[in-house]
């Protein structure tokens, strides 16, 4: 199976040491993505706010690599607070109105630089 990292200039990379993500087959893998703000390369100190731009982080992504997100299967939610679960789940039916890929949501240690939240998924080309 042929596997291609994948980059875009349309969303602030947090590190050099791993790609956006990785098409592999028929499939995209994409790698933790916070929600630092496409234009200004800024993160919000909102939990909603960083959430929704996570998913519109991934949405772009998928787009430039001509896929959208009614085709994530599975995404992988990091977050610090498990306050913040109820939030998420707002975000994540705004989203996801319909037919919600499956999910795993685990509470992790705080990331660096005031992230509060990294989603990662995959997603069918």
């Amino acid at each position: 199976m042929d596997r291609q990292n994948f980059n875009t200039s349309k969303v602030p990379r947090t590190t050099e040491v791993f790609p956006q993500a990785v098409i592999a087959g028929n499939f995209i893998f994409i790698s933790g993505t916070p929600g630092f703000n496409a234009i200004t390369g800024k993160l919000s100190d909102s939990f909603e706010e960083q959430a929704v731009q996570s998913f519109l982080n991934i949405k772009t992504i998928l787009e430039e690599l001509g896929s959208s997100m009614n085709k994530i299967v599975k995404t992988t939610v990091f977050m610090v607070s498990g306050n913040d679960f109820s939030i998420l789940n707002k975000v994540y039916a705004a989203v996801f109105p319909e037919n919600a890929p499956a999910r795993s949501t685990p509470q992790v240690m705080p990331f660096p630089a005031g992230i509060l939240i990294s989603v990662e998924c995959i997603a069918v080309l």
